[in-house]
């Protein structure tokens, strides 16, 4: 990981805790897609209709569609519940939150001069929670690798010079040293060191090999994943009709990225040939991105019924900012003693800028409309995962990670299926949807399937709109990418439950 300047304990900037790699450039690229009570309730397959704030969001040619200025706002309360499986034990974890998931406005405007082919054009302005990280992931079971093994790794090569403290010289400031000169991995191996997870082979400065104190056998460990925050997007849409028949739209759109994610394994064993008796590993990390993105849609009425639509979605250029903090503590036997070790840096690490570049989309769609009656609309879109970059491309880091993401991930296709059946003011709706795995490799991240089911109710100046969705994914992540690389079976349920306000202006 790339470094900065480094002070105090209480003013610190170092390294951060481990390098981007994969794993975030997807957390910041899948998306949920947010929106209107009306847009959920039918799985987001608005391309080829317009008509709804979160629809412009998908297809900008959808605020076109409007025939009134018209305003809208959506509360969403959101559970997420994980059931992990881990060398045959099972765990569960679940998050609830309330938030505002959307929330704009259009505005159109009538071309007057009736020789002219644009009929009207309209101004959008909407914003959408696009992914809600509020997650609580809980893993237990008797392992047989360690997490020491991820001190350890991390250990080999690096002179034990390094690790040891000098005259004078405190925890917070050789960690804040190593962050500054060495990077990451030196600071998790100054942590192993000093909380005698392994020791030298050789007690000799230049000493770079090390053997562990954790043995071998079993290890009763429990891992903790929090995380909060949001991705979203504000969209400033231009639509125009052409003739009766035709719509065109384009979007400018920013993104804002936080997320706060804190980590925490507590590894427990009675193993004979074992020193330590206990590890404690806390890691925390915050994170802050903007980003900006384009789309361009465009929808055709074929017949009075039948309409389809196309959009394209261009990458998405991201700054992020990262900072994260450590902590270790360790219980060993020594002479017949139990001794506890805390190594507490109190030191922030905060990681230099970087780029990120998320793929770019495509989408068609296609729709039937049965006069006043209802609708049924399709959407299929594809988006290239592996085309994800961290920049610069000149790091050599950056270039061997963007190599594995070239190698790891691939291009994965988004069905959306809604209908609406209406009866006079009320409206009964739902919909499916289904996205393919972004892994060559589909064991590491599965599909994710999902239904929606919703009501409205229209009072002429206003309407009101519930909706349900029940997505599903599972996954096999490893708790760390060193060492301790055993992975659990996840299984995700995310429900939602969505309330729109929707006003004529």
């Amino acid at each position: 990981m790339k470094k900065i300047i480094l002070a105090s304990i209480f003013a610190t900037i170092a390294s951060t805790l481990m390098a981007q790699n994969l794993t975030d450039g997807l957390r910041y690229t899948v998306d949920t897609e947010g929106g209107t009570a009306r847009f959920q309730a039918m799985s987001g397959a608005f391309g080829a209709l317009g008509g709804d704030l979160s629809a412009v969001a998908v297809n900008p040619a959808g605020s076109a569609v409007f025939l009134n200025n018209k305003g809208s706002i959506t509360a969403s309360f959101n559970d997420v519940e994980n059931s992990s499986v881990y060398f045959g034990t099972s765990a569960f974890a679940a998050d609830t939150d309330v938030n505002i998931s959307q929330g704009g406005g259009v505005f159109v405007f009538y071309n007057d001069y009736n020789d002219s082919p644009w009929r009207k054009f309209t101004l959008a302005v909407n914003y959408n929670l696009n992914r809600n990280y509020d997650n609580d992931l809980f893993v237990k079971g008797i392992a047989n690798n360690s997490v020491g093994s991820f001190f350890l790794q991390q250990a080999q090569g690096i002179e034990l010079q390094l690790l040891d403290l000098q005259s004078g010289e405190s925890i917070s400031d050789l960690y804040a040293f190593l962050g500054e000169t060495e990077g990451v991995r030196a600071q998790n191996a100054f942590l192993g060191y000093q909380g005698f997870i392994f020791d030298p082979v050789e007690i000799a400065p230049g000493n770079t090999q090390y053997t562990s104190n954790f043995g071998s056998g079993n290890y009763d460990q429990e891992y903790y994943l929090v995380s909060s925050g949001s991705n979203a997007k504000v969209t400033f849409n231009l639509g125009a009709q052409y003739e009766e028949n035709l719509y065109f739209g384009i979007n400018l759109n920013s993104h804002t990225i936080d997320y706060d994610q804190s980590t925490f394994i507590s590894e427990l064993n009675s193993n004979s040939n074992s020193n330590v008796k206990l590890i404690e590993f806390e890691n925390n990390l915050s994170t802050s991105g903007a980003g900006f993105s384009a789309q361009l849609g465009a929808i055709a009425k074929l017949t009075e019924e039948f309409r389809v639509g196309l959009t394209y979605d261009t990458p998405t250029w991201y700054i992020i900012s990262e900072e994260t903090t450590q902590y270790l503590e360790t219980q060993r036997v020594s002479d017949g003693q139990t001794l506890t070790e805390i190594v507490n840096p109190q030191v922030l690490n905060v990681f230099e800028d970087y780029n990120l570049r998320t793929p770019g989309r495509i989408g068609a769609s296609a729709a039937y409309v049965f006069g006043g009656q209802g609708l049924i609309s399709f959407d299929y879109s594809y988006k290239d995962y592996s085309n994800i970059t961290f920049s610069p491309k000149n790091d050599a880091f950056f270039s061997a990670e963007n190599a594995l993401i070239d190698t790891t991930l691939k291009g994965a296709s988004t069905y959306r299926i809604g209908g609406e059946y209406r009866i006079e003011g009320l409206s009964l709706r739902g919909g499916l949807s289904f996205e393919e795995s972004p892994f060559n490799n589909e064991t590491s991240v599965g599909e994710r399937e999902g239904f929606s089911l919703g009501l409205g109710y229209n009072f002429g100046n206003y309407h009101f709109d519930l909706a349900y969705t029940r997505t599903e994914q599972s996954s096999n992540p490893s708790l760390y990418q060193i060492g301790l690389t055993n992975t659990a079976a996840i299984d995700t349920v995310y429900s939602n439950f969505l309330f729109t306000l929707g006003i004529e202006l």
